[in-house]
């Protein structure tokens, strides 16, 4: 996981836009915008569980957001990641394989994005604006 700010270019979203100078954002600057990291490992499907567990979490849903895994809906799917909508519940989000963004607001409303690979998870605490 790197966490950085956002450099708010009206470009294609799906490129890293991290402001330079580099711009880090740390994992305790995230948790105090309600934004927990794990990096888990090979034995990542019990971790979850705990976390989930521990967190009181009741559902679960498995999303392979490729053009293989959506066939047809995948650009549609794409474009409502990419537009700012607000969560009520808290979230959880393991990636299994490969590697993506989310993008947070912070407390004086600066976007930071999150890139996130393969073993990373994020919890979303709060009510936060974010997009994928």
């Amino acid at each position: 996981m790197r966490a950085y700010y956002y450099d708010n270019k009206d470009t294609d979203p799906r490129e890293p836009h991290e402001q330079t100078p580099l711009s880090p954002v740390t994992p305790q600057e995230l948790a105090n915008i309600g934004v927990l990291y794990w990096q888990l490992g090979d034995d990542y499907l019990s971790q979850i569980d705990k976390i989930c567990e521990e967190r009181n979490y009741k559902n679960r849903d498995e999303l392979t957001c490729s053009k293989e895994g959506l066939g047809d809906a995948y650009e549609s799917k794409i474009k409502t990641f990419f537009e700012e909508h607000l969560h009520e519940d808290e979230e959880i989000r393991y990636v299994i394989d490969g590697s993506g963004y989310f993008d947070v607001r912070d407390g004086v409303d600066r976007w930071i994005r999150i890139a996130v690979s393969k073993g990373d998870l994020l919890v979303l605490v709060r009510m936060a604006y974010f997009i994928y």
